[in-house]
């Protein structure tokens, strides 16, 4: 029993070290948003710099097809009218390859760019990733940038039911100010 309780010492303290390391790395409202090069499930290359002018969602997942995931994606499939009547784009990101971004978005009907970040690159410059070792993902995140962007808000640990809503009032805000 001792050993139990020392072993789950050190998990939370590892956990505990690593979540607030990350926290550290993710970008701030304010900075600049970090510059990515992806492709989707499609093959079609996205950039930061495509979204120029226009207000970008970017939300990083974890998997494609789990439950939690597919719940905020169709949240923004079921919202995407509004979202894009406000002048902005949703892009979803997780480490999964293209091939299963493909499934997953005919699966559900997801009409917006899934981008694969395989080599985990970029959801480590937004302080998004969970990295033990062999196995990594994105954490939920998201990140509304603004028109020149630059970094509008952060949602951390996202909420998949509430995601979209929360975009949509920050966008209105935003529109009115």
């Amino acid at each position: 029993m001792k050993w139990i309780a020392i072993f789950a010492a050190v998990i939370a303290a590892i956990f505990f070290i690593w979540s607030q390391t990350a926290r550290a790395d993710t970008p701030q409202t304010g900075q600049a948003a970090p510059d990515f090069k992806l492709p989707d499930q499609n093959g079609k290359t996205h950039t930061l710099a495509d979204y120029r002018g226009k207000w970008l969602v970017l939300y990083f997942y974890p998997k494609d097809d789990t439950p939690g995931c597919t719940e905020q994606a169709c949240k923004f499939r079921d919202d995407l009218h509004q979202i894009t009547a406000l002048g902005a784009h949703v892009v979803g990101v997780s480490v999964d390859d293209s091939a299963s971004h493909a499934d997953f978005a005919k699966k559900y009907n997801l009409p917006f760019p899934l981008l694969a970040d395989s080599k985990a690159t970029v959801a480590a410059s937004y302080g998004s990733l969970t990295n033990f070792g062999i196995v990594k993902f994105a954490k939920r995140n998201t990140f509304l940038i603004d028109p020149t962007g630059k970094i509008a808000k952060v949602y951390l640990s996202a909420s998949t039911s509430r995601n979209s809503i929360e975009i949509i009032e920050d966008l209105k805000k935003f529109k009115a100010s």
